[in-house]
């Protein structure tokens, strides 16, 4: 759900996709396009005080900005900071996709800020794909890893297998994956080939039926799993649901967890398929709501938990906080961070509470009893 911003925030420069909520509120006034030149101008050539991760939102807002000077200098400096900048922020998942692409074009001949933009999970698949096409062997190899974003979106095997520096070998084997997960991509020769070395001469030209597509289902049942406010599922429409997943393949499956609303993702969470299931944490749909349902989860799938916990803006909530310290699943040494972030009643009720795991409970109890030995000692 999109709420309207403060309006302490000023509006964005006209074309750029966000605004500067992210940055310091007493810095802001460097990327309004209201405010004077020299003031953007500072931000242009990077003489603010910013953090590396708000240095690479402010110079990509100012490439929007209404005067030339600006924007000429804003990507100067983005094309020319330093590592101590880049070396951080390029690997920071918070900072904004549109951010992350608009470096990754800028920065791409550069193999190793490419490759930190590549393995940041927040950087865009259309970004990632324009790269695979004429990128080196291995770029090509760290991207081929990345099975999801294969899945997910189909650019990207396109563009490695039009790779001329990317091996064989490799394509190969992405090309084989992609096959057994169901992807089926009649214009790439290589595909057709893994058909071949999978399911036999006979799957050339007529590939095994993949069953029900992402875009099928949505057209076929409409807003029901496609729009986040529509009404819950009927008993029958929801076993229909059930019941066409079942023979969805893995890519398609994929492709419904980005596109879906609640609804489709409430049913693809439960998926014994790990890519699957991240996909579902990873759209760009998931609300606050969900995420906290699935950080309570006991019998949540480890690669969910990991991305959750991994996430900071989703560990700024209190509840979600609490959710993954009392959920089993969560490794003690990242229960044991947060632990120490709960306030007293809460760490106080986990001191007591039988049904976290026996660790929390018996660290709660050294917390507890660190927080009120100081006030018996003064009390002597």
């Amino acid at each position: 759900m999109t709420t309207a911003a403060p309006s302490n925030i000023p509006a964005p420069p006209p074309g750029c996709p966000f605004n500067a909520e992210f940055m310091p509120p007493n810095l802001r006034k460097h990327v309004d396009p209201a405010a004077p030149v020299p003031l953007r101008m500072m931000a242009a050539k990077s003489l603010v005080p910013l953090s590396p991760s708000d240095m690479l939102g402010a110079l990509f807002m100012l490439t929007f900005d209404p005067d030339e000077a600006v924007r000429e200098m804003a990507a100067k400096t983005s094309a020319g900071l330093p590592d101590r900048i880049l070396g951080s922020a390029l690997r920071d998942e918070e900072v904004q996709p549109q951010v992350l692409g608009f470096f990754l074009g800028l920065l791409k001949e550069k193999a190793a800020y490419a490759e930190m933009l590549i393995l940041n999970a927040s950087t865009p698949d259309d970004a990632v794909a324009v790269v695979a096409r004429d990128c080196g062997a291995k770029l090509a190899e760290i991207i081929g890893q990345n099975q999801l974003r294969l899945l997910r979106h189909e650019d990207i095997l396109r563009g490695l297998c039009s790779n001329a520096q990317a091996q064989v070998s490799l394509i190969d084997s992405v090309c084989d994956f992609a096959v057994r997960s169901g992807l089926v991509l009649a214009d790439v020769p290589q595909m057709k080939a893994a058909r071949v070395r999978l399911f036999g001469p006979e799957a050339a030209e007529a590939p095994p039926d993949p069953g029900p597509t992402a875009d099928q289902l949505l057209q076929e049942m409409g807003g029901e799993v496609a729009d986040e406010n529509a009404a819950p599922l009927e008993e029958g429409k929801r076993l229909t649901l059930a019941q066409r997943l079942m023979k969805m393949s893995i890519a398609e499956k994929i492709k419904l967890a980005t596109l879906g609303n609640k609804e489709a993702r409430t049913a693809l969470i439960r998926e014994t398929n790990k890519l699957v299931a991240v996909a579902v944490v990873r759209s760009p749909r998931i609300t606050d709501g969900e995420v906290l349902s699935f950080a309570a989860n006991r019998a949540m799938m480890d690669d969910v938990l990991r991305v959750i916990y991994n996430n900071r803006e989703w560990t700024k909530n209190m509840k979600v906080r609490l959710a993954l310290v009392k959920n089993p699943k969560v490794p003690l040494t990242v229960t044991m961070k947060f632990l120490n972030s709960l306030r007293d009643n809460e760490i106080k009720d986990l001191s007591r509470d039988k049904n976290v795991p026996a660790a929390v409970q018996a660290f709660a109890k050294k917390l507890l009893e660190k927080k009120t030995t100081p006030k018996k000692t003064e009390d002597k």
